[in-house]
This record gives C-alpha cells, sequence and structure tokens, in this order.
C-alpha cells in the first residue's frame, strides 16, 4: 500500500513539509509506504482548456502532472499540502491540482485523500474548503483528523510548538491507513467501487 504526498510549497522544509512529515511518519509506523512529490519553484503553465487530454489520455503540457498522474494509478491514497496565502491555497498546488484532476482524474478516484494546510495565523479552514472540492468532485473519499486539517507557525521551528496541530497530523495518517485498509478488505470480499450511469450535464440556458 502507497500514499502520495504532495509539497505545495515553495519551501521543501517549510512548515507546510513539516506537516506533511508527521503524516507520512505515521503511515510508515502503519506499515503503509509513502512517495514524497515536491512540486518546486520552476514556473508551471496553466490549464489551457484546450481538452486534448480527453483524446490523448493525458495533459498536453508534458510536464511533472503526466509525470504524478502515471504514479498515481499504482497509490491508494493523496495528500495535498499548501501554505495559506490571502486565505488561499497557493496558486502552484492549485495549478498543479486543476490539471492533473482535470486530465488524470480516472487515475485518484475512489481512493481517499486529505488536504494539508499551515498558516502563520488565519486562512486555514477557507483554504481547506478550496482543496477538498477536488475530492469531492472526483470520487474521493476526504479523510479527516480530531480537528481541522492544518498547523500554525510561519517557520517550521514554530510548528513544533503546535502541539495539536502535530496531534492533528498523526491523526491523518491513522486515519488514512485505516480507511485504505477498509477498502482493501471490501475488494477481497468482492465489493468494488460504485459504477456510475452517463454522465448528465444540465444547462441553464434555454
Amino acid at each position: 500500500m502507497k500514499v502520495m504526498v504532495v509539497n505545495g510549497s515553495s519551501r521543501r522544509n517549510g512548515c507546510t513539509g513539516r506537516a506533511l512529515q508527521e503524516v507520512s511518519s505515521t503511515l510508515h509506523d502503519q506499515g503503509i509506504e509513502t512517495e514524497e512529490v515536491f512540486i518546486g519553484n520552476n514556473p508551471m503553465s496553466d490549464c489551457l482548456a484546450c481538452n486534448k487530454c480527453r483524446s490523448i489520455g493525458k495533459c498536453v503540457i508534458d510536464d511533472l502532472v503526466n509525470e504524478v498522474a502515471e504514479k498515481a494509478r499504482d497509490c491508494d491514497g493523496f495528500v495535498f499540502g499548501s501554505p495559506v496565502y490571502y486565505a488561499h491555497p497557493s496558486a502552484r498546488i492549485l495549478t498543479f491540482m486543476d490539471r492533473l484532476f482535470y486530465s488524470s482524474g480516472g487515475s485518484l478516484a475512489f481512493k481517499p485523500a486529505a488536504a494539508v494546510l499551515s498558516a502563520r495565523r488565519a486562512g486555514n479552514t477557507a483554504s481547506m474548503d478550496v482543496m477538498n472540492k477536488y475530492f469531492t468532485i472526483n470520487s474521493m473519499p476526504v479523510v479527516s483528523s480530531t480537528y481541522w486539517n492544518h498547523v500554525f507557525g510561519s517557520e517550521p521551528e514554530q510548528v513544533e510548538m503546535d502541539l495539536e496541530g502535530l496531534q492533528t497530523m498523526r491523526n491523518i495518517g491513522l486515519n488514512m491507513a485505516w480507511m485504505i485498509r477498509c477498502i482493501e478488505a471490501g475488494k477481497k470480499e468482492g465489493i468494488g467501487h460504485p459504477v456510475y450511469g452517463r454522465k448528465t450535464s444540465t444547462s441553464f440556458f434555454r
């Protein structure tokens, strides 16, 4: 079993990285492998709305998004982390998720996912709402914890003092491991994911 952990911060070892590290450590303790993806600081193109992914099966812009989409096929769960900028996730993580979910949502569907945020002070719950919507529109069970999925601090050393936040991260890992095992047990009993009918799109223009 493997969980992909995506760091959407501009600093690999910043506050978001520290939070994700706590989740990953707990998953390891539960016998679940993790793979870190650091989006990095290189320029990343936004979605072109060209719809080419519908015909070629991947994003027309061949970069990290396609690389992650391929790896996602073999993953059982996902954690996406971001710092809070102006009460919103980073543009970096949103650009990445826009293209990943639009071009390759099938590689992630029906697999548990969690959003993790780091904030100096506020804007974390609004940011979590934005990121959770990627999961809920893509048939992904949302992994919760015992409080909102965030830590406080402007430096990793301050995150270390947020004992409740770090406990929340550990409980995300525990809940993620439990959910993945439940899904795996269901598969062994012949319980697969739902099969939907043909998609219907409502037009509000008459």
